[in-house]
């Protein structure tokens, strides 16, 4: 079903509190920072895992809102250690085409003393356009 306005929330994730997953202000769809979590709240173990976990979460919002990945505008992600993520570039760079294909939107890169969900290593949030021929 194709999600117009408002708050977008993929099937049989636990619902967030005071937050929605993605909301969509008219053209614009705002993918809320998405850890390494499944849709039980179980934390994936390790820095790479995490990453997969976190870009399949973003990948998931846009799906539900039907929102194709060339639309990603913009992306930040957020890491507790940029070594592990330089030293994991090339897994993440296989995970980054795996879910969201050849699409380099502009990206922003930053090290954070920690993330609110205990155990998360990575957030990653996005911005995307809703494609008016979508849905």
């Amino acid at each position: 079903m194709p999600v117009n306005r408002g708050a977008v929330q993929p099937e049989g994730w636990m619902p967030p509190r005071g937050y929605s997953n993605g909301y969509i202000v008219g053209d614009v769809l705002f993918v809320a920072g998405q850890v390494g979590w499944d849709a039980n709240l179980r934390m994936a173990e390790g820095f790479v895992p995490q990453f997969v976990q976190a870009l399949q979460n973003v990948r998931a919002v846009l799906d539900v809102a039907n929102v194709p990945v060339e639309n990603v505008g913009r992306v930040t992600i957020y890491v507790t250690d940029k070594h592990a993520y330089i030293a994991a570039s090339r897994e993440i760079g296989q995970a980054w085409r795996a879910t969201l294909g050849r699409h380099y939107p502009a990206m922003t890169l930053v090290q954070v003393a920690d993330l609110l969900e205990e155990g998360a290593m990575v957030e990653i949030e996005a911005t995307a356009v809703v494609s008016r021929t979508a849905g």
